[in-house]
């Protein structure tokens, strides 16, 4: 469990890659507009101070301009492929970051704690645990749902995550902190160094 202050306050050191995950509509990116003032308009990371707040919405919203008249199912992979790049451009270049993932897709955290250890940071987890149904309003709530099989889908996944993660370790993470809604509600700010 990462160094806290309850319901405060998450600490990390400097340049380490911390991972915002949890099912869709979970409330990533809410999180992340409230603890960086974000509006959800961005179409680039966001610099706060040495760090960076990659959100997956930044890279949407800049493909959105070009890709608008195809179908999701064929934007969703570019806009997940740009969001990576991002997070991992931005790890290289030795910044902290902050990011919004599913967290769902182990080789993309062991590519990600392999990046952050090149550059001297280590790969922290912050999961949000709200339960799917939680989960599926927060989705409609914000007017953009993924499919029934597709949701299935990151539940499956998640649910043995989420357990690892409350058995105290997930490797590849360095670290690794559950947090509930009501948690996630309280948390007021991430710090670095």
């Amino acid at each position: 469990m990462d160094d806290t202050e309850p319901g405060s306050a998450l600490r990390y050191p400097r340049g380490s890659l911390v991972l915002l995950a949890g099912l869709p509509g979970a409330g990533k990116s809410t999180l992340l507009n409230r603890l960086y003032g974000l509006s959800g308009e961005e179409t680039a990371p966001v610099p706060a101070g040495d760090v960076r707040i990659i959100d997956s919405r930044q890279s949407r919203n800049w493909w959105a301009r070009f890709l608008r008249p195809l179908p999701v199912r064929l934007r969703t992979p570019l806009v997940h492929v740009t969001h990576v790049w991002r997070i991992g451009r931005a790890v290289l270049a030795g910044h902290g970051v902050v990011a919004h993932t599913r967290g769902t897709w182990p080789h993309i955290l062991y590519c990600f704690a392999w990046l952050a250890r090149r550059r001297g940071g280590r790969l922290h987890l912050i999961l949000i645990d709200v339960d799917p149904a939680t989960a599926r309003a927060g989705q409609f709530a914000r007017g953009r749902a993924v499919t029934g099989v597709t949701f299935a889908r990151h539940c499956r996944r998640w649910v043995p995550l989420i357990e690892r993660a409350r058995g105290g370790a997930l490797p590849p993470a360095a670290g690794v902190t559950v947090l509930d809604r009501e948690a996630a509600d309280r948390l007021r700010t991430i710090r670095f160094g």
